[in-house]
């Protein structure tokens, strides 16, 4: 089973934790602008996510993965993201890390 962590530079960001394998990482750029990083993590079992409030003060809470929208292959998240990203769209780029 397969998850996509999303983390914004300056607002939020998303940590992998136990049960959780980072496979790929994607920078979301718009008009030249990062706007998110995606990583399409391996999920081996239910766990909570770690999401970090970069705004002062930081909060740190702990988010179940049963929240998260689950793909059963890693190509399916991959289209996914693909999707949600605009793909196609000469604004939008999804860049591999």
């Amino acid at each position: 089973m397969y998850v996509i962590l999303t983390s914004k530079p300056g607002q939020y960001r998303t940590e992998a934790v136990e049960n959780i394998v980072p496979l790929d990482t994607y920078d979301y750029v718009y008009c030249g602008r990062h706007i998110a990083t995606h990583v399409i993590a391996a999920l081996s079992a239910e766990t909570k996510i770690k999401v970090t409030d970069e705004t002062e003060p930081p909060v740190v809470n702990l988010v179940p993965t049963r929240f998260l929208e689950k793909f059963a292959t890693r190509d399916a998240a991959v289209k996914a993201l693909q999707h949600l990203a605009g793909h196609g769209k000469a604004e939008a780029q999804l860049i591999r890390r």
